[in-house]
């Protein structure tokens, strides 16, 4: 008997870095210190443009998309979609992101299929300007099945004291614009697997390929069109529309007393939410708690800056939607 024998392949590890290592370097900035290996990730940041820098950090997963990722043997989105989730958390909060971590777990490590997961972080990262400057690699066999893996992330981004973006300064009156989502993003996977379980290469008429390849679209960053906006003063309060649905979410940043008033009616919805709906009869109520129903951001805004905003937002070519308001509780 063995590690090798009991499960656990030192050499397929070794394997792995020496195959990640030259993408993953790709993703580091001039703040990186250490190279891919070392005991832990030194980064040293600048704070010379902040007043009063504050660190803000996450740590998520991508849930049980991991299970269609697997069954269709297509492993680079999910990586993407890790780190655009995290980005997106601390992105809500006024911050820009400095560096990444993940956690990868499987029941046996191929090199090849991990590889192609770290493929989809790097190049995530690099696109947010955020360094991979580390991660825990765990061959667990008996806690997961040999063909099943679990993915985690952690993110570490800054923002300027007064430029915090907590939602402190809602007030009733404000308007809410939402930002379209590329699908069900991260969320309501186990729900969505259930219902076209066994049916991943079917095709609809509505969709542009298969359920599966649908439901695998990249969780998109708004880091892009939504980081000229941070330090301006117009963004009162954000919203990552994940878990929780719309209102879960979005009422997490409003102060006591308001609510929100939504109308679900004013945007598009994307069609595999519909197909959902429709194939696993799931009550309105189910939908809505579930699923971003195609708003994956939410910003609040004061009512005399919104044409401003939604002139930000059309010279950027991104689609924006009046979606509700702050209102009385």
């Amino acid at each position: 008997m063995d590690y090798k024998k009991a499960g656990v392949d030192i050499s397929a590890g070794e394997e792995f870095v020496r195959l990640i290592k030259p993408h993953v370097r790709q993703t580091f900035t001039p703040q990186v210190m250490t190279d891919i290996g070392a005991f832990g990730g030194f980064f040293q940041p600048d704070f010379a443009k902040y007043e009063k820098p504050v660190l803000v950090s996450s740590i998520d997963g991508v849930g049980t998309k991991l299970k269609i990722a697997i069954e269709l043997g297509k492993y680079d989105t999910v990586g993407s979609c890790l780190v655009n989730h995290c980005v997106n958390d601390i992105l809500v909060c006024g911050a820009r992101p400095l560096f990444f971590l993940d956690y990868y777990a499987c029941g046996k490590l191929k090199p090849e299929i991990a590889a192609s997961v770290v493929t989809g972080m790097v190049k995530a990262c690099r696109e947010n300007g955020a360094a991979l400057i580390g991660g825990e690699t765990a061959e667990m066999p008996g806690v997961y099945d040999v063909e099943d893996f679990d993915l985690a992330g952690t993110i570490v981004g800054m923002v300027d004291q007064p430029h915090i973006i907590n939602g402190s300064k809602i007030e009733a009156g404000d308007v809410m614009i939402g930002l379209p989502s590329t699908g069900l993003h991260t969320n309501g996977y186990s729900l969505a697997r259930k219902v076209f379980e066994g049916r991943m290469n079917e095709t609809f008429a509505e969709l542009d390929g298969t359920v599966g390849e649908e439901l695998l679209k990249v969780h998109r960053s708004y880091l892009p069109v939504i980081e000229p906006l941070l330090g301006t003063g117009d963004l009162r309060g954000m919203s990552h529309i994940t878990g929780g649905g719309l209102m879960g979410n979005t009422m997490r940043i409003v102060p006591e007393g308001l609510a929100l008033s939504v109308d679900w009616n004013s945007w598009p919805e994307p069609l595999i939410f519909d197909l959902i709906r429709k194939e696993g009869s799931v009550p309105e109520e189910d939908m809505r708690r579930t699923f971003n129903l195609g708003l994956g951001l939410v910003m609040i805004v004061a009512k005399d800056r919104v044409d401003h905003i939604m002139g930000y937002l059309k010279s950027k070519d991104e689609n924006a939607y009046i979606v509700g308001e702050v209102v009385k509780a």
